[in-house]
Formats: structure tokens, sequence, C-alpha cells
């Protein structure tokens, strides 16, 4: 029984029950309903003017004897649907309205079917003869771009009712001179009633509607999916840089732990100085603060140079040049950034001043160039997206030794010189040879990018 209960709650509900679907979600699933109401109306408009002008130019039916209701059909349902139109425009337009225009729509298309036999002065089993009837399935099709079964199946069913009840009434309107056949000659021929064809239209019309309806059922249980998992790709890319975004969310396949690709790239990190016992003595919130203007900034400077964020590591950053996609100016791109990451905090001391930071904020960088992998790790349940390689270990060790160095930027000897080929212009501040950094096995060369 609950389950027959559940299946009733699921069709009038139109779909999936929204509980559980964030705000933001079903906020986004009633802006896509109201573009539809909006396209369905245009929809209707074009189709009205159609038919108008069509009406206006075709050759008049023969055998016409009373009055013509058409125009005044046509011409007040142009007027209902650019009403409809403006009011989709203006609001959302409420459940109960679009249940009137439902109406609306077969009322008048049922009235218009109804005329027909006091237009040509015949009896009503007339009217039941037109292919104007054909048209009920243009008012079922559209109802289904708005993607919610409950408008195909109320139009269905208000079709069907409005069908039976002008058999009915064709059947029944004159007693004395019973028109209902079961021959189907008469009925082709004369102004008889076969009541098996009449059921026949009555269960297309039903089949028509029912199979739309389910398939939207399906559909809208899809949109709801489909929409979070938007929401959720959209949430993804703010998370990570956009090509590892895309990487993820546009795989052919599930991602796996293990799987990587060997890439040359260059590896930057950035750091702010004495972070830790600075931000010790202010209050989370200013830390914060001074975080995300900090951030900002960097992001804003490795995206222009062509890199990507890889981590934000507290108040380090590490981000990649040419390991997501592949570039041919990789190292190039890395020092620029390296460089100008150390000019533009320099020049921005107000930013940082206003959200609370004490005195100057002052930062260090590094970039290394190398063969990097570019991959998945993690378990089953938590994967993440990173680079492993000597250059990412370099890059790091030589951001520590700016402390030691008194600089505030810099770069290993053969990155320098990859750098220079690869179209890097910059006046050589300082190299310094055979270096023990900690960390590493051998001395290296290094080349100071930015003095402190």
């Amino acid at each position: 029984m609950s389950s027959i209960t559940q299946l009733i709650r699921y069709i009038f509900q139109g779909g999936p029950p929204e509980t559980g679907i964030p705000n933001r979600v079903r906020a986004e699933i009633r802006a896509r309903e109201a573009s539809s109401e909006r396209l369905i109306s245009w929809v209707q408009l074009g189709l009205v003017l159609f038919f108008s002008i069509l009406y206006a130019i075709a050759p008049r039916a023969e055998g016409t004897a009373g009055f013509n209701f058409v125009p005044i059909a046509l011409g007040a349902y142009f007027l209902f649907t650019v009403l409809r139109l403006v009011l989709s425009y203006r609001f959302e337009l409420p459940q109960w309205y679009l249940l009137i225009s439902i109406g609306v729509d077969m009322a008048l298309l049922v009235g218009l079917i109804f005329s027909f036999h006091i237009q040509y002065d015949q009896h009503p089993s007339f009217y039941l003869k037109t292919p104007t009837l054909m048209y009920v399935f243009i008012f079922i099709g559209l109802r289904a771009l708005r993607f919610d079964p409950r408008f195909v199946l109320t139009t269905g069913l208000v079709a069907v009712a409005g069908w039976l009840g002008l058999v009915f009434y064709a059947a029944f309107a004159d007693m004395d001179s019973m028109r209902v056949t079961r021959n189907y000659v008469d009925y082709l021929t004369g102004n008889s009633i076969l009541i098996g064809a009449e059921l026949d239209k009555t269960m297309v019309i039903l089949a028509v509607t029912i199979i739309l309806s389910v398939a939207l059922y399906r559909g809208r249980s899809m949109l709801f999916e489909a929409t979070r998992d938007q929401a959720a790709a959209q949430d993804l890319r703010r998370f990570f840089a956009p090509e590892v975004a895309a990487s993820i969310t546009d795989a052919h396949t599930a991602l796996e732990a293990g799987e990587g690709s060997l890439r040359e790239a260059a590896i930057l990190y950035a750091d702010i100085r004495s972070f830790t016992s600075t931000s010790a003595t202010l209050d989370p919130e200013t830390v914060l603060a001074v975080l995300a203007e900090y951030q900002n900034l960097v992001v804003e400077v490795i995206n222009k140079e062509g890199g990507s964020v890889d981590k934000f590591l507290g108040d380090g950053i590490l981000a990649t040049f040419g390991a997501v996609y592949p570039s041919e100016t990789y190292a190039a791109d890395a020092l620029r950034a390296a460089e100008k990451l150390v000019a533009c905090v320099a020049a921005e001391q107000e930013r940082f001043t206003s959200a609370g930071w004490p005195g100057q904020l002052r930062i260090g960088t590094a970039a290394a160039a190398g063969t990097v992998t570019v991959g998945v790790i993690g378990s089953k349940t938590r994967l993440e997206f990173t680079v492993i390689g000597d250059a990412v270990n370099r890059a790091a060790k030589l951001e520590d030794a700016n402390k030691a160095q008194n600089s505030s930027s810099l770069t290993d000897q053969p990155t320098w010189e990859l750098a220079l080929r690869q179209g890097y212009q910059a006046a050589l501040l300082e190299v310094r040879p055979c270096v023990h950094v900690a960390g590493m096995r051998q001395p290296i060369d290094l080349v100071v990018l930015a003095e402190q």
C-alpha cells in the first residue's frame, strides 16, 4: 500500500521529490521551468500567427451557411497568448495560472470544433470528422517543453474530457433521429457516429499523453540529477583550477587512483613570511580576510601567466605551468609569475593593511622546471589530483632557501636557461654557484629573481 501511495505522490509531484535538494539547485530548476514557459508562449504565439496567416490566404471551404467562429477563436487565442507571454517575463507563472492556460487552450479548440456544425448547418455528428482534432497533439506536445509531466497529463486528460463531451453531445443531441451506427461505410459517407472510431481517437490521445508523461517522468528525474551535478561541477571549479576541474568532470571514464602521465612542466611555490607567528596575534576573521586578499591577488597573477593553482597550503600556494595542459613556454611563464608575485604583493600593501595585517606583508617565491607526473592519487573513497616529481621538491626547497639567501624569489640555473630559450626576458640579477640548499643532496647554482 505504501508503494502505491508513493507512486501516486510521485505522479502528482511531477517527478522525484525535491527533498534533500539544495535551495540553489531548486532555484536553478525553477529558473529553467520559467524559461520553458516563455518558450512555450513564444511557440504558441508563432503557431497562432501561422494559422492566422494560413487561414487568411487559403481558399474558403465551400458549404458554409452559418456564422464563422474561426476568426473570433484565433483572435481570442492571440490575445490570451500575448498576455501569457507578457506575464511570463514579469514573474514566474503560478501553477494555477498554467492550469487555467491549459483549460483555455482546450476550451478554444473544443469550442472551435463544436462550431463547425453550426457554421455548416449540419448535425453535431458532422464535427466529429473534422481534422482540427489533430491540433490537440500540438497542445500536448507544447506542454512537454516544460519537462513537467503533470502538465502534459493534465492537457491530455482535459483533451479527452473535451472530446468525449463532443461525442456525447453529438450522440444524444437529436434523440428522434439516432445517428449511432455500426456500419463503417455509413460512418464515412454520412453524419453517423461510429462509437468504436471515436473510442479509437480517445485511446490515441490517451496513449500519446501517457507515453509522453512517462518519458517526462524519467526525464525530469534526470533533469534533477543533471542540475545537481552541474551545480556540483561549478562548485568543483571553485576548489580546483578550471583546467583541472574540466579534466575531472569531462573524463570519459571514472578516475581511479594511480592514473597519470608524464609532463614537462614548471612548479611555483609562494609563501608568506612570518605568517604563523604574526597570525597568532590576530583574530581568525582577520587572518582569513588577509589570506583572501593575498590569494585573490596571487591567483590572478598566476592565471594571467598561464598557470594553474594546484593547492592552497595555508599561507602557501603551489602552482603548475604546463602540467594540466602541455605548454611550450612553461618555464618562462613560471619565472614571470614568480617575479611578478613579489612585485605585485609589494605594490598592494594597502589591501593587506586594510584587511588587518600589521606591518608589511612579504612573500617568497621559487620556481623549478622538469619532468613531473600529473595524475590522481589517494584511496577508493578519497582522490586528489596533483603533481609529483623532482621539480616539485626542488621548487619547495628553493622557496625555503629564500630565507637563508636573503632573497624574495629564486630558481635554479637549468630552469633559468630553459626559460630564456622559451622567450623569458629579464636582467640577470645574480647567480650564486654551488649553494648547499637544505634538503637537497648536491649543491646547485641558484639564480636570484628578486632580492629581499
